[in-house]
């Protein structure tokens, strides 16, 4: 494989495998992230994406201009509970995407990885008070029923954007069984770090390990901070919105697919990099009648850019 370089040889027997990438909320990432340090993962390879991943900017510091760091693709494993994590910087679509993508399963399958794990986010019309909920998307009938005896919902439809779902996808066609946690967090919230609801995936991860036990408490005081963070938002949005105009906006914003907005957010990040992309976006807010959601934001790419 030699887009894989190996830094060190591990042996392991039948592994589960976690993979995050950043996401609305950074809900996934953030989960498993947190595990991987507080178990003291030990990294062991990394995806070399020099090959399929062409810089389309340059970044100019005290006006020198450079090309960007490609973004790290790591793998880790922990020998007790033997778990390997696989960890990106940046999510990537179309082709380079795809070829990520099976770079991850070819390692999944030469340490005989048994299950992967992704996580990811699921907007919903709520509150920071309201405890978040849990919904799985998965490519096999059993695993289906394990997740179910752990009380999580599975997602009747809808889609699941990025690679969080395309792993799974892709992992189905090698017969590895594979699901998508997704843990809900407030619509207005999705550009914010989201550390309760990476809690709530956190626990599930660790019941899927058998782990007993984990330090918890700079998750806690994360959640803290940033639950006042949240406070304040809502009473911003609280003060700006007229009642009805809330209300107006929330129901429409209820008939909204969440894929959608995962979508709606990658094009934004796309269109951030290449203004040719806004008119991809503009389209797709128009579609779902959404624009006037967005609208300072998206007027933003613009004034930003001069």
């Amino acid at each position: 494989m030699q887009d894989i370089k190996i830094y060190k040889e591990i042996k392991v027997k039948n592994p589960i495998m976690f993979a995050g990438w950043p996401g609305m909320g950074n809900v996934g990432l953030g989960a498993i992230d947190y595990l991987r340090k507080k178990m003291k993962g030990i990294l062991f390879a990394e995806i070399d994406v020099s090959r399929f991943v062409i810089p389309d900017s340059i970044i100019v510091e005290s006006g020198i201009a450079k090309l960007p760091c490609l973004p790290k693709n790591l793998f880790y494993y922990l020998p007790e509970p033997e778990l390997i994590v696989f960890e990106g910087e940046s999510q990537f679509i179309g082709k380079p995407g795809m070829e990520l993508v099976n770079l991850i399963l070819n390692v999944a399958e030469q340490y005989n990885v048994q299950k992967i794990y992704t996580g990811a986010a699921f907007p919903c019309p709520m509150n920071r008070n309201e405890q978040s909920s849990l919904y799985a998307a998965t490519n096999s009938n059993g695993l289906k029923k394990v997740l179910k005896g752990m009380g999580i919902e599975i997602m009747r439809e809808g889609q699941i954007s990025g690679l969080n779902g395309l792993l799974i996808g892709f992992a189905k066609l090698r017969r590895i069984e594979a699901a998508c946690l997704l843990a809900t967090i407030p619509f207005y919230a999705i550009n914010f770090p989201n550390p309760k609801a990476s809690k709530l995936l956190l626990d599930v991860f660790m019941k899927i390990l058998n782990i007993k036990s984990l330090d918890m408490r700079d998750l806690e005081m994360n959640i803290k901070r940033m639950n006042s963070k949240m406070e304040e938002i809502e009473e911003r949005i609280k003060d700006f919105f007229p009642l009805k105009e809330k209300r107006k906006i929330q129901r429409r914003r209820e008939k909204v697919p969440h894929y959608v907005l995962e979508k709606v957010e990658r094009l934004f990040g796309e269109a951030k990099i290449d203004r040719e992309k806004a008119y991809l976006l503009k389209e797709e807010l128009d579609r779902w009648n959404i624009y006037k959601l967005y609208e300072d934001r998206f007027l933003d790419l613009f004034r930003k850019h001069h």
